[in-house]
């Protein structure tokens, strides 16, 4: 009887890597994007009921901000902490910054159980700040990282001080023209090089003309193999049981939402919530437009901050 070899395949119910020459291509483009952004202070791995998240921990450049409220950044699906590179300087200027690499995305995190059902993923988000010792945190998310975050401030909400939405998931039920886009920006990054600044502008996708970007989502595509289902959106009851300071950014031209819509739907439903509309962007606020975001952001975590000095 021959070996069985069950057990090397990887589960149907988790992420994982095609094989390990894919694998090692992968992070080779990710630590080109990593080398653009602020240097990591440290790297480390934390365990969790759900598998390994691995950990960039940045700044502050100003040791007087290492006590205050750190922030911690949440990528986008298909993706991981590399996207943040345009960001992570700005940012840990003057506070501490943790990226997350979420288990089930092509990162350094190891998944071992599924964790795309609500409770599951906001279980796996809590002991993971628990993990780190971060008792309160100013929590951004990006696209899925932001259905994450907003999943975080209803179901697990006492580690947050505040929570930054990029475009995110959560909101609307995800359409077929963010996938049709999707796709279609994909088979974009393999066009003539004369055609992709006129292909970046239709498809409002910078990857098209930062060779490190393309050659990032390229080698993702190749490499890994998601395995959840598209998150679904909150209800208006969940959304209106929401008390976490919130600041809602949306690209004018985003295909995952309907911008205007939630511009007037989220402040109305959530007390207190901010909501901005980022002209001359789709789905990608933070690599379009990082010194405004940045700014905004920390402008909006700065105001959470003296609330609550003086609550």
């Amino acid at each position: 009887m021959p070996e069985n070899t069950t057990r090397s395949r990887p589960r149907r119910d988790v992420g994982h890597y095609v094989n390990d020459t894919f694998r090692d291509r992968y992070f080779a483009a990710c630590d080109v994007l990593y080398t653009m952004g602020e240097p990591a202070r440290f790297e480390t791995d934390v365990e969790t009921s759900f598998g390994t998240t691995h950990v960039y921990r940045y700044g502050p450049a100003d040791p007087a901000g290492e006590p205050r409220t750190p922030i911690v950044l949440i990528h986008g699906a298909g993706g991981c902490s590399a996207q943040w590179y345009p960001n992570t300087p700005g940012l840990s200027a003057g506070r501490p910054v943790y990226a997350l690499d979420i288990p089930g995305d092509p990162g350094r995190s190891v998944q071992r159980e599924p964790m795309w059902q609500p409770e599951r993923a906001a279980q796996w988000l809590d002991e993971a700040l628990d993990a780190l010792a971060l008792d309160r945190v100013h929590l951004v998310g990006s696209s899925y990282g932001g259905w994450l975050a907003l999943n975080q401030s209803h179901r697990k909400p006492e580690r947050l001080a505040s929570v930054t939405l990029l475009d995110p998931g959560g909101l609307e039920k995800v359409g077929l023209r963010f996938f049709v886009w999707i796709f279609a920006s994909l088979f974009a990054t393999f066009a003539p090089k004369a055609l992709r600044p006129r292909l970046a502008s239709w498809l409002e996708q910078p990857v098209l003309v930062v060779p490190e970007l393309r050659a990032w989502i390229q080698a993702s595509r190749r490499a890994f193999r998601i395995r959840r289902p598209a998150p679904l959106p909150l209800t208006e009851d969940e959304l209106r049981a929401i008390r976490t300071p919130l600041y809602l950014v949306l690209g004018r031209r985003s295909l995952l939402v309907h911008p205007k819509r939630q511009q007037e739907r989220v402040p109305r439903l959530i007390p207190g919530a901010r909501a901005e509309i980022f002209a001359d962007t789709g789905h990608g606020p933070a690599i379009d437009h990082p010194d405004l975001l940045n700014a905004r952001m920390l402008s909006f975590m700065e105001d959470v901050d003296s609330r609550d000095l003086t609550a």
